[in-house]
């Protein structure tokens, strides 16, 4: 007899146990998956950087939350990443905002030739530059994050050290950085990082705007053969991670919370990880015997008087369509300040 009642009670406690998560009891819940659309490829740091983040969420929501990260382009190429994210074909995604140059008219001051020394000071620029202005073009996404990469600089075939020897040559540039190739003399030649190995090595181009860490992490070093160290006009690029709007706000409230506490802290991480990509990218190049040619005094200064119009039409342009142009170029300035304190 007890045997029997034994029998029962562990097979009515088992029946409650499997039928406990259809009535919302205990921790089972479903999990939510999110597509996360990333430009870069699985390999690149910043992708790392991407596909970490995402395991933190999973980690820290119990799972959940399920996040496939989705590298190199594979669920909507670079310059449609933040269409897709908007238009929900991706949850989240990760590329630039210079990628449709025009688009983003406020958040385009910060990519800018300002003289940023690295990535952890144009990211933390980016992030507080954002959360100041709030600007109307990013309403219909919910931003978690932005991250900008160190200096960008001339990476050419044949060694560059004046303004003459760049003039009329064809270099790949994007978003505002094609306006410091034209500003220079050279012609710019607009495309994503993901076609310049390419162009290079066929002779479409004769050089790139990039930061160097693009040397190792793009492969372009083998293609190149110096480096112009021209980082007093070192403009970055600003790269946001964008979500869907409707399905950001169709997540539960402690979810949100996690996702925002994550990506606040994760704000480091990738600053951090593009200064040491430039480290990495910068022994790479030479250590296939290219060289890194510094700009004298003299010259440096013929740069930034050839970029300075960039700042001034673009503060002429921006406030034409009655936006603070002028106000956030002056932020951007004092920010790059007091960061630089920070972050040497």
């Amino acid at each position: 007899m007890k045997k029997r009642w034994f029998a029962m009670l562990a097979m009515t406690i088992l029946t409650a146990i499997t039928l406990l998560p259809l009535f919302g009891g205990g921790d089972a819940q479903a999990a939510t998956t999110l597509t996360y659309s990333v430009f870069f490829p699985p390999s690149h740091g910043q992708a790392k950087a991407g596909e970490s983040w995402a395991r933190e969420i999973e980690k820290r929501t119990n799972n959940q939350v399920k996040i496939n990260v989705l590298a190199g382009g594979a669920l909507t190429p670079a310059d449609q990443c933040f269409d897709g994210a908007l238009k929900g074909i991706s949850d989240i995604g990760m590329s630039c905002f210079a990628y449709t140059r025009g688009r983003f008219p406020i958040m385009e001051v910060l990519d800018l030739p300002m003289g940023y020394p690295n990535g952890r000071v144009a990211t933390r620029v980016a992030n507080e530059f954002f959360n100041k202005f709030l600007p109307k073009e990013l309403e219909g996404v919910k931003l978690l994050y932005i991250h900008a990469h160190g200096p960008g600089l001339l990476h050419t075939k044949q060694p560059v050290t004046t303004l003459e020897q760049l003039k009329g040559m064809k270099i790949r540039s994007t978003g505002l950085s094609a306006k410091v190739a034209e500003a220079l003399g050279a012609v710019p030649v607009a495309m994503p990082q993901g076609q310049t190995y390419e162009a290079l090595q066929k002779g479409v181009v004769e050089g790139t705007f990039a930061p160097i860490e693009t040397l190792k992490g793009w492969k372009q070093a083998d293609v190149i053969k110096s480096t112009t160290d021209c980082s007093d006009i070192g403009y970055t690029t600003a790269m946001f991670v964008v979500m869907n709007l409707k399905k950001w706000n169709s997540l539960p409230a402690d979810v949100r919370k996690v996702m925002e506490e994550v990506s606040a802290q994760w704000i480091d991480v990738h600053g951090k990880a593009w200064d040491q990509l430039d480290q990495e990218g910068r022994e790479y190049t030479l250590s296939l015997g290219n060289k890194i040619v510094p700009l004298s005094a003299e010259e440096n200064g013929r740069w930034k008087k050839a970029v300075r119009p960039i700042i001034d039409d673009y503060i002429k342009e921006v406030s034409a369509k009655g936006l603070p142009a002028e106000k956030a170029v002056k932020e951007v300035e004092n920010l790059i300040k007091q960061y630089g304190k920070t972050y040497k």
